[in-house]
């Protein structure tokens, strides 16, 4: 499983119907497309949830590292956001857990993230695991998440570059006010043609 997301942020005076009006014209072309786990439209609003911009954030989870690649470079979709709002920087990382929820029936509206940087001294006793104990116990916590009322689906992904923890939940209906999350975004269309065969790391079990 690969995470991926670009943030295209907009003037402060942006009419967001704009974008709108795109995923409603467009939302549904990657319904279908091989590879792909999902994809969120994500749009946060000014003054909207404590956001300071508009933007335009779509959220993918992908099991195939091809199929993300062909987007990106094959002409496989990415092409329209160059053509329109230029080359925005892609953020990815690899994934290492997703968990439905008790709402995963239903449809999204709403979406929030938490990145958090990884201690720059992880290993407190020396053995190397200090990073596998850490993953194993965000793991943990992502499945008790998951768990809650409203929750779509949880994922639990790693940057080994700058070393952050992201975690991206698509949530029924609002995010509720005790998320512990600095984005909070809304979902305008959800294409999910892999969802039930997404997976991350098969074992998080630290040895001893």
């Amino acid at each position: 499983m690969y995470a991926e997301q670009y943030e295209i942020t907009l003037p402060a005076d942006y009419d967001m119907r704009i974008i709108r009006e795109r995923v409603a014209r467009a939302g549904h072309l990657l319904d279908d497309r091989a590879g792909l786990g999902l994809k969120a439209y994500l749009i946060r609003e000014r003054g909207v949830d404590g956001s300071p911009v508009n933007q335009y954030a779509p959220f993918y989870l992908w099991n195939d590292a091809g199929a993300m690649a062909h987007f990106l470079v094959g002409g496989g979709g990415f092409q329209g956001i160059v053509r329109d709002f230029g080359r925005p920087p892609v953020h990815h990382w690899t994934g290492l857990a997703v968990v439905a929820g008790p709402a995963r029936a239903t449809v999204p509206a709403a979406a929030s993230r938490h990145l958090a940087a990884l201690p720059a001294g992880p290993d407190p006793d020396a053995t190397g695991l200090g990073l596998a104990e850490r993953i194993a116990r965000e793991t943990e916590r992502l499945h008790t998440l998951a768990r809650r009322e409203g929750v779509h689906t949880a994922a639990l992904a790693l940057d080994p570059r700058d070393w952050r923890l992201l975690r991206f939940v698509l949530w029924q209906d609002a995010v509720p006010g005790d998320e512990d999350a600095a984005e909070r975004y809304q979902v305008l269309h959800l294409s999910a043609p892999g969802l039930d065969d997404l997976a991350g790391m098969t074992d998080i079990t630290v040895p001893r």
